[in-house]
Order: C-alpha cells, then sequence, then structure tokens
C-alpha cells in the first residue's frame, strides 16, 4: 500500500468527475431529458429513510441531502443535461466524522450505492468523459 492510499484513505471528500481516476466515480450519463432525471433523482431520496432534501434549486440542477447512516454526511446532487437525450449525474459528498479506518471507502460505497439505484430506474449510456 502506497502512503498515498493512505492518505485517501481518510478523505472526508469525494466529488465525482468525468475524468475522476476511479472509474466507479467518474460522472454517469444517462439518456433521459433533465426533467426526468431530476424529478427521479430527487424521487429517490425522498424514499430514503436515511436521507432528508434540504434543498432543491431546480433551476441550478441541484438537490442538497443531509445523509444519517452508515455516518452522518452531506450530499449535492448535480444534474446536466449535456444533450436533448443525455443528462449527466454527479455527486459531492462529505464528512466532518472522523472513523476508524477511513472515511473515504464509506463514502465511495454510499456514492456507487446511489447510482445503482439511478441505473435502476435509467439506461445508463455512458460513465467519463467521451473519447
Amino acid at each position: 500500500m502506497a502512503l498515498k492510499d493512505i492518505f485517501l484513505r481518510f478523505r472526508k471528500e469525494i466529488e465525482t468527475t468525468e475524468t475522476y481516476p476511479d472509474d466507479q466515480l467518474k460522472t454517469h450519463f444517462y439518456k433521459g431529458t433533465f426533467n426526468q432525471l431530476f424529478t427521479s433523482v430527487e424521487q429517490i431520496f425522498r424514499q430514503d429513510a436515511d436521507c432528508r432534501i434540504s434543498t432543491v434549486s431546480k433551476e441550478h440542477g441541484e438537490i442538497a441531502i443531509e445523509i444519517n447512516k452508515p455516518i452522518p454526511c452531506f450530499l449535492i446532487v448535480t444534474i446536466i443535461s449535456e444533450k436533448p437525450l443525455e443528462t449527466a449525474v454527479d455527486f459531492t459528498i462529505s464528512t466532518e466524522r472522523t472513523v476508524l479506518l477511513g472515511t473515504y471507502p464509506v463514502l465511495k460505497h454510499r456514492i456507487i450505492s446511489f447510482y445503482e439505484r439511478i441505473n435502476k430506474v435509467h439506461h445508463l449510456s455512458r460513465v467519463g468523459k467521451k473519447i
């Protein structure tokens, strides 16, 4: 295990991007309109007992969420229309809590589980930057 891996393990924030080094944490692009994705993503978080939506800004394509479990954290979902029928979804998740074995694995697992929930509702067109 490299020294940088140890520091990564204790990071308290993850922001997905098109060029993120970990493929699981790259921006996910879905077939569908902005309104379709925004509505279904908002619904996914409203139905989650561990999540409480604190702010919804459709004009900015953002939903702010407070998450209670497994550790308290704050999530911002950003939804952006790329093409008429392709919409990008990104997450920024952070916590103040320190976990003995590192917060990064916990935060990464949450993001992956949220992407998996969206994948059940919408067709994934691609992950990451288009080559």
